[in-house]
């Protein structure tokens, strides 16, 4: 990872919309170079993907939960049934497996604290794996790279 790879990089993930003949002129290559290492970043899954990023206000999910979730037991049978039960959640952006006194830490996103209150027993609340939930309201977010 050469130093302009990293601006490129850098630039995608300020912009993923850039045109080549832009990104090109803002790291200072031609825009066949340019294109040519995009590419070669994205054939080595550097880059793996571009996607929109979404006012969640305007879309009415705008209240932010981290979730941390302790399961019953620590089995690869009851982590495979807990992330098979959340997959097809709406309401839950990430899950991830985590070290510490819990095993996953979530980010969901509803609408208000009532929608969160039905998430949390609706769907949390009925998954036979979960023994422990606690909740994290995000009230702000002075630092959020995903937006």
């Amino acid at each position: 990872m050469d130093r302009i790879n990293k601006r490129i990089l850098q630039e995608l993930r300020n912009n993923g919309r850039l045109s080549n003949i832009e990104l090109a002129d803002r790291v200072g290559l031609s825009a066949s170079a340019c294109l040519r290492r995009v590419q070669e970043l994205e054939k080595a899954n550097v880059i793996s993907g571009y996607r929109a990023i979404i006012n969640t206000n305007a879309i009415g999910q705008g209240f932010t939960t981290y979730v941390s979730v302790g399961l019953n037991e620590h089995s690869l049978a009851s982590q495979h049934a807990f992330e098979q039960a959340l997959m097809h959640v709406e309401e839950v952006k990430e899950c991830h497996n985590v070290t510490g006194t819990f095993e996953y830490l979530l980010r969901v996103e509803t609408a208000d604290i009532q929608a969160y209150k039905a998430f949390h027993g609706d769907v949390l609340g009925s998954i036979p794996q979960v023994r422990t939930i606690t909740s994290h309201v995000v009230m702000a977010s002075p630092k959020d790279e995903r937006k």
